[in-house]
């Protein structure tokens, strides 16, 4: 069983190999974090702000700034991702951490669960734990350690936030 509290290594074994079948990056483009910045610009021959600038674009969640590869169809955050160049991902070998991850098999929602945990939801940023209350009200997959009482262990600072006492 997938936790929040999983260990990364764990998380890649049930990811397993990538099948290069080019399924995943044609609905979407995975997200960076930022081990992945530097390998992505070098692999390139360009900088990271030029990475930035040319190759991803900014998407607001869970009360932060994350950027994520630039789909082909201009105008939209969904879609074939920029390096899928026929039907095989261009910058395989240095792929974001969430592509690597996120393989379709059966731990694929688990996964992408415990990405958005461990990557993007900020327990000390009340806007993180209010978009994730969305999230989970909304009818998003949840993992054990997801729940928000565990996310915030003070219930009085949990009421506080979602209540926007606390901004």
């Amino acid at each position: 069983m997938i936790r929040k509290n999983t260990a990364l290594k764990k998380i890649i074994e049930l990811g397993g190999e990538c099948k290069k079948c080019g399924k995943c990056c044609t609905f979407d483009s995975g997200y960076l974090v930022d081990e992945d910045f530097p390998k992505i610009a070098k692999f390139l021959g360009v900088s990271e702000d030029e990475l930035k600038e040319k190759y991803l674009q900014k998407v607001h969640m869970f009360g932060k700034i994350i950027f994520k590869p630039k789909v082909k169809k201009k105008g939209k955050h969904y879609g074939e991702c920029i390096f899928l160049k026929n039907n095989k991902c261009s910058i395989h070998s240095v792929k974001p951490l969430n592509c690597k991850v996120g393989t379709c098999n059966e731990h694929g929602s688990d996964v992408s669960v415990w990405f958005a945990l461990n990557y993007f939801i900020d327990e000390k940023t009340p806007q993180s734990i209010r978009d994730w209350k969305v999230n989970l009200d909304c009818g998003g997959r949840n993992i054990p350690g997801g729940e928000l009482k565990e996310l915030v262990k003070d219930e009085k600072k949990l009421r506080k936030i979602l209540e926007y006492k606390i901004l």
